[in-house]
């Protein structure tokens, strides 16, 4: 490396101990376009002398290259990684770095400044405890300032360093830092930041990056790696509550039952009552285990297995929380949502959410609102696009532990998954639970699915007909009722036209409008089903999301999904109704096939070619195949 460590030569062990008990702070770089925040960051790698001699090199040459200083060091270059990013002089990935100096390690992410990255801001930021905002002493405080900073604190970043950066191009003047810094404070307190912390920086030049500049006489703060090394952390999460969400039952034989995970927040030690969440059950900690041995406390940010004086139940995803200072419970929330996905945001479609250890299935409402994070006006929305960010009811499909997020951004925070992609489509933040929540119980009967089964002779099945308009479906399910109705069975047929002239009618045909129609019948069919009846569900429902999400809502040992397969041209021809014809006219919008996509299942119990069988053969196949499923008799 381009300096000496002379500790490292003499005693390498006691500098690895030390290394290793150094404090970690995780801070980003954000700004706008040009503000300079890879050139900040590769000029303290480079004070620091954490920069290696084939680096150094490297970065000679780049710089010669495809460098944006003349003659002088791009330090940019040593982390813009991405050909995109060196061609263009801009921050598009989230580029991630890794330093220490005597006093502290640093995690550091420059973070892209376009407001089409936010996404990737918000991955940078997401377990940030500080944040770096740069500002050209050129321009001031911009829009894209202010964007940040509000993602800032609404990611719960406590602590900001404002660096108004290029002050050599404004010839170091006094006037101009104060200016900007008092403009940026005072919008600071607006959207709840309050440890804000001005310092004037040339990252080009060095000035007041790891020594106080002789330019800036008129400045008496500390340098930027000074405040870096010395701001107080740690103690915030520490001070909170004990949070341990459980990753593992850790059971390696008959006498040993542990649970392990990250503490969150808080400490724990052997003694402390705790309470496992969601379940309520209460007990005492008797040893907190570690590879290491035994430990007499742990704390924030440590890994340990913890086990338990009483034996109660306790699976992955639960947490173990401080008796005296519990998290709440609840499955509806008010959240802030900033969406992740390129294909916007459908309401009450159904997406996988991970909130701590624990994987839950998630529904979204329509938008309460969504914000511009430009000027911080609240707008109406119906759906969120890429990049947006709104304000949403959301509940899950079962209680789950958890805190605000402005409380605990571990227990408060969680993401949303594609269920068919398995891709990151959000990230939110818990603001509150929702009232109703609370006051909504699931009442118990004394006539189960049992009783009503044993009544009406035979089992409860939810038979869905899925397919293109004119592919048959309300044919081939009007002769299955026909036939097991003849059998003495007890039938309901949901029909799409049908269902659309009281349930639905309130409904069109957008992929949100689609997506709430299959929500409503889903639950309508389950309904009927806990009845004890055989429902016949005959819907186009184009998309596997929402087909997959009533298969879990009704059970799959009762979910038959029967695909009426007909190709598009077939269907076409017959267009019973003269739908498609309106829709190759332009006439009729977000029609399936033509310019609205149908997603054909990939494994249904049951698939009918139309070109090849007729209503009664396919109806007998349907009917067979309930009698081997043992159904009906």
């Amino acid at each position: 490396m381009t300096g000496s460590n002379d500790l490292i030569a003499d005693d390498i062990e006691q500098y690895l101990e030390r290394h290793a008990n150094k404090s970690m702070l995780r801070f980003i770089t954000c700004g706008s376009v040009d503000d300079g925040k890879s050139t900040l960051i590769g000029r303290l790698l480079y004070e620091s002398k954490l920069v290696f001699e084939d680096q150094l090199t490297a970065l000679e040459a780049d710089s010669r290259k495809v460098g944006t200083q003349g003659e002088g060091l791009d330090f940019a270059l040593l982390v813009d990684g991405l050909a995109a990013e060196r061609e263009q002089g801009i921050t598009i990935d989230v580029a991630y770095r890794y330093f220490s100096t005597e006093h502290r390690k640093f995690v550091v992410a420059d973070t892209p400044g376009h407001e089409q990255y936010t996404r990737n801001m918000v991955t940078g930021a997401s377990t940030a405890d500080l944040a770096v905002i740069l500002v050209d002493a050129r321009k001031g405080v911009l829009t894209q300032t202010r964007r940040h900073s509000y993602l800032v604190s609404l990611l719960g970043i406590r602590h900001v360093v404002l660096a108004v950066n290029k002050l050599d191009l404004v010839g170091y003047a006094q006037e101009v830092f104060e200016r900007i810094a008092a403009e940026y404070t005072a919008f600071a307190k607006e959207i709840g930041l309050g440890d804000v912390v001005p310092i004037p920086i040339s990252a080009y030049a060095g000035d007041n990056l790891t020594e106080n500049s002789g330019e800036t006489p008129w400045y008496r703060g500390p340098t930027l790696m000074k405040h870096l090394e010395t701001v107080e952390i740690d103690e915030d999460v520490v001070a909170r509550p004990f949070r341990l969400p459980v990753q593992w039952v850790n059971r390696p034989d008959l006498d040993f039952r542990g649970f392990s995970g990250q503490i969150v927040s808080g400490a724990v030690r052997p003694g402390d009552r705790v309470r496992a969440l969601p379940s309520g059950s209460e007990s005492s900690v008797a040893r907190i285990v570690t590879m290491d041995g035994d430990l007499t406390e742990a704390t924030a940010g440590q890994s340990v297995t913890v086990t338990l004086t009483d034996e109660i139940d306790i699976s992955r995803g639960d947490v173990l929380a401080a008796a005296d200072a519990l998290p709440g419970v609840a499955d509806q929330f008010e959240v802030r949502l900033v969406w992740m996905g390129e294909d916007e945001m459908l309401p009450e479609r159904p997406y996988l959410c991970q909130i701590g250890t624990m994987t839950v299935q998630a529904r979204i409402t329509k938008p309460k609102h969504k914000v511009n994070v430009n000027t911080l006006e609240k707008t109406a929305t119906d759906t969120l696009a890429l990049n947006e960010i709104g304000v949403c009811d959301i509940s899950f499909d079962r209680q789950v532990p958890y805190d605000a997020y402005t409380a605990n951004r571990d227990t408060g925070g969680f993401i949303l998954i594609d269920r068919l992609t398995n891709s990151t489509v959000g990230a939110g933040m818990i603001a509150h639970r929702l009232r109703r929540s609370d006051n909504l119980h699931w009442q118990v009967v004394d006539v189960d699915e049992r009783a009503r089964q044993k009544l009406m002779g035979h089992r409860p099945q939810v038979l869905w007909l899925t397919g293109l308009s004119g592919s048959g479906k309300s044919t081939l399910a009007n002769e299955v009722e026909r036939r097991l109705h003849a059998l003495g069975t007890h039938t309901c047929l949901l029909d799409g036209d049908n269902v659309r002239h009281g349930l639905n009618r309130d409904l069109g045909f957008t992929d949100a409008d689609r997506v709430e129609n299959i929500r409503r019948v889903t639950e309508v069919a389950r309904l009927m089903a806990d009845a004890g009846l055989i429902v016949i569900a005959s819907f186009i429902s184009p998309f596997r999301a929402e087909r997959d999400a009533a298969r879990e809502l009704v059970g799959p040992e009762r979910f038959c999904e029967i695909h009426v397969d007909t190709p598009l041209a077939v269907a076409e021809e017959r267009d019973p109704k003269g739908l498609y014809g309106k829709a190759r006219r332009g006439e009729l919008a977000h029609f399936t096939g033509i310019d609205s996509p149908y997603e054909a299942p990939r494994s249904p119990e049951v698939r009918i070619d139309t070109t090849a069988e007729s209503p009664e053969q396919a109806a007998d196949r349907i009917v067979a195949f309930l009698r081997s499923r043992g159904a009906i008799a």
